[in-house]
């Protein structure tokens, strides 16, 4: 029983903590509608709340990753003759639209989270916004 209310105030604490860094910017959230959900009970929501929030933050640090384009095996001919010749298309991808589109998707579940827990009434939804508050 103590593990469960410490781990309660622990998750409790901790949104309250996120809800001051729950800017998104100029990422606009994608709709989710708050009735997917609606049959959790305020403690589903509050461990929902808390992994979305855990992969916004994983997405916010991403560093840009290495994205390989294929190899290339083939024969080349040049001064020196005839030779071997392998390449590969590995560089650093720096796309951020694939990354905005994940926060965008995470944004709206985490504002349809905060939605369903205010019509139940969950203590641990007061005092977060949602996007346009």
């Amino acid at each position: 029983m103590k593990t469960l209310t410490a781990s309660t105030l622990l998750a409790a604490t901790s949104m309250l903590t996120l809800a001051g860094c729950a800017a998104t910017g100029s990422i606009t959230p994608q709709y989710v509608p708050p009735n997917t959900y609606q049959s959790y009970d305020c403690q589903s929501l509050s461990q929902e709340y808390a992994r979305v929030e855990r992969y916004v933050d994983a997405a916010l640090n991403e560093q840009s990753t290495f994205s390989a384009s294929g190899v290339g095996v083939g024969i080349s001919a040049g001064r020196w003759g005839i030779s071997p010749n392998i390449s590969f298309g590995v560089g650093r991808s720096n796309d951020k639209k694939v990354r905005n589109a994940k926060l965008s998707r995470l944004y709206g579940e985490a504002d349809a989270i905060i939605q369903s827990a205010r019509v139940k009434r969950c203590s641990f939804a007061n005092g977060i916004k949602i996007y346009g508050e």
